[in-house]
């Protein structure tokens, strides 16, 4: 169930606000975020003690002039060409780090695929169902929340197809 951290306002996160809405079982867990870390994703991982292919980043693309959330395991890369296939686009790019952040109302380093201002398609790499929960985003940097795929899936409205690179 819902285990709030120290850390976490009263209200909680957009992401955590979502969750608990929507009634789904799930884990926060707070760390202290070194800025100097050069991957937010692998901290994440080191500092709960997670295997990296179970800790999903979550990746802003433009993929035909449409934003589009992708979420892969942060021991790998997104690639670009498989999720453009995933939602029936041609051309895939990261998206402008500036325009994420306002689509999603999250920052950099702290975008959910939970919560977000505008509802986004949504691709979730297939890797995520071989595990009985996945770590992603709670909408803030050094902080994660933990809840099956399933979950993920239906809450986002993701699509599961092979985005991630090893």
């Amino acid at each position: 169930m819902a285990k709030k951290s120290k850390k976490q306002q009263p209200g909680g996160t957009p992401a955590t606000v979502a969750l608990t809405a929507a009634g789904v079982a799930y884990t926060v867990h707070a760390y202290e975020h070194d800025p100097s870390h050069p991957s937010y994703g692998e901290e994440a991982a080191e500092a709960m003690g997670v295997s990296p292919d179970r800790v999903f980043k979550t990746l802003v693309a433009d993929v035909d002039g449409t934003l589009t959330v992708a979420v892969v395991p942060v021991a790998g890369s997104l690639d670009l060409k498989a999720l453009a296939t995933a939602v029936g686009g041609k051309r895939a790019a990261m998206a402008d780090p500036t325009l994420a952040e306002r689509t999603t109302g999250y920052v950099r380093g702290g975008i959910s695929p939970l919560g977000q201002r505008k509802k986004l398609p949504t691709v979730l790499d297939e890797s995520a169902t071989t595990h009985t929960t996945i770590c992603v985003s709670a909408g803030r940097r050094g902080l994660e929340v933990e809840l099956r795929p399933t979950d993920l899936t239906t809450l986002t409205a993701a699509v599961l197809a092979p985005i991630g690179r090893t």
